[in-house]
Parts: structure tokens; C-alpha cells; sequence
């Protein structure tokens, strides 16, 4: 079993790789539901809980943080599901604090 600093060293190998920061082109079509499902997994991997946050995650840049936030929101927009989107977050349980 991988120690977390194992677990963060090999992470930042596999991100230092030559190429890993080149743009990629991806035509992809896939339903408005899965869009809207994809944009929900995007923004609950996305969330910081310390108790759950992915090594990975805790060694990425800010910066591919919120190139993911807005693959979501570009994801959303173009299918025409930014204003559903938000009415359904606003229907989102509150953490109990």
C-alpha cells in the first residue's frame, strides 16, 4: 500500500511528463443528461472536505483547479443548461455545521 507521500510523488511524476500541459482537441457528444451529471462530478470532486480530498487533487495547481470549473461551466452552456443548473443547486441540501 502507497504511503500518501508515495502517493505524491508519483502524481507529480505523471504531471511533469513532457506533453501533460499541451491543450488537447475532443469532439465529443454526449446527452444533456450526462452533461448535467458530469457538471455535478466536477463540482463534488471539486469540493475541499480535508477528510476526502484525493492526493491528486491536493497537488494540483490552482490554476487546472479552475480550468475544470470552467470546462463545466463551458459543458453547461453549450448545452443549454447553465439557468437548470443553477435552479438545482439551489435545491441542494445545507451542511449541517
Amino acid at each position: 500500500m502507497l504511503t500518501e507521500n508515495d502517493a505524491s510523488q508519483i502524481f507529480d511524476t505523471i504531471m511533469s511528463i513532457p506533453g501533460m500541459n499541451e491543450p488537447v482537441k475532443i469532439d465529443l457528444k454526449i446527452s444533456r443528461k450526462n452533461v448535467l451529471l458530469l457538471s455535478h462530478v466536477i463540482e463534488c470532486g471539486l469540493l475541499e472536505n480535508d477528510s476526502s480530498t484525493s492526493v491528486l487533487l491536493q497537488r494540483t495547481a490552482a490554476e487546472s483547479i479552475n480550468e475544470l470549473k470552467q470546462l463545466s461551466a463551458d459543458c453547461l452552456s453549450r448545452a443549454g443548461l447553465t439557468d437548470l443548473n443553477e435552479k438545482l443547486v439551489a435545491f441542494k441540501p445545507q451542511r449541517k455545521q
